[in-house]
C-alpha cells in the first residue's frame, strides 16, 4: 500500500508550491499532566538544596559557638595547644579552608551539582568558622585576640588575617569576573577569559596574591 505524501503549501521564490514536511505519526514526547515548571522543579532537586542551606546554617553556627567557647573557657589549653605556631602557618590554614569552602560551593554550583562537592563545602565552611570562633574574629579581633590571648595573640590575629584575605579575594575576583563579562562580547576571542576553567584560573591567581601579601607584605607583625 503507497503511503500517501505528506505535503504542505509553501511559498518559495514568490510562488505558491507544495513541499514535504516531516512526518511524526507518534509523539517524540511522552504525555504528561506535568507543566514544564513541574519538571524544571523536579530537575532542580530542592530537597538537596534545602538540605546543604540547613547544613550551611548549622556550619556557620555551631563551630563558631564552639571555637569561642574553647577560646574564653579553655584559654590555657587553646594557647598550649596553639601558642608555638609560626603566624605564618596559621594565616595560612585559614585562609586554605575558606578556599576549600569557595572551591566546593563553586564546582557544586557550576560544575556538578553533586553531594561530594556539597559536603567539600559544608566540611570548609565549619572549619573556617571553628577558627574564626577560636580566633575571635570579629570588626576589632585585634582587640579581642589580646584580651583573652595576651602576648599569644598574634597567632589568632594571623588565622584572622588568612580568613580576611581569601575573603577578599572572593570578593575581588567576583567584581573582576562580572566586569568581564559586561565588557567582553561573545564575538571577542577575549570571551574565552570568562569560560569556567578561566575563571577558575582567574580565582586562583587573586587568591594567591592575597595569601602572598598576607604572608610577606608585613601585615602579621602590625596587628
Amino acid at each position: 500500500m503507497q503511503k500517501e505524501p505528506n505535503e504542505a503549501t509553501e511559498i518559495v521564490g514568490g510562488k505558491v508550491e507544495m513541499v514535504e514536511v516531516s512526518k511524526h505519526p507518534e509523539a517524540s514526547i511522552p504525555v504528561t499532566e506535568l507543566s514544564l515548571a513541574d519538571i524544571e522543579r523536579r530537575r532542580s532537586h530542592p530537597a538537596r538544596w534545602i538540605a546543604v542551606i540547613v547544613a550551611a546554617l548549622v556550619a556557620i553556627i555551631a563551630p563558631y559557638w564552639f571555637g569561642r567557647t574553647l577560646a574564653v573557657n579553655n584559654t590555657d589549653a587553646v594557647v598550649a595547644a596553639l601558642g608555638g605556631i609560626e603566624p605564618r602557618g596559621i594565616a595560612l590554614v585559614g585562609w586554605a579552608v575558606v578556599v576549600i569552602a569557595y572551591v566546593g560551593l563553586a564546582m557544586a554550583v557550576v560544575v556538578s551539582p553533586s553531594w561530594p562537592w556539597l559536603i567539600v563545602f559544608v566540611i570548609g565552611l565549619a572549619a573556617e568558622q571553628f577558627i574564626a570562633g577560636l580566633s575571635m574574629l570579629n570588626l576589632n579581633f585585634w582587640y579581642s585576640t589580646y584580651v583573652v590571648y595576651g602576648d599569644q595573640a598574634n597567632v589568632f590575629n594571623a588565622a584572622n588575617l588568612g580568613i580576611l584575605a581569601a575573603a577578599i579575594g572572593i570578593a575581588v575576583y567576583a567584581v573582576v569576573f562580572v566586569g568581564l563579562l559586561v565588557i567582553i562580547k561573545k564575538t571577542s576571542p577575549l570571551n574565552v577569559l570568562t569560560k569556567s576553567w578561566a575563571s577558575f584560573i582567574l580565582y586562583f591567581a587573586i587568591e594567591a596574591l592575597a595569601l602572598f601579601v598576607i604572608l610577606f607584605g608585613g601585615l602579621l607583625t602590625a596587628v
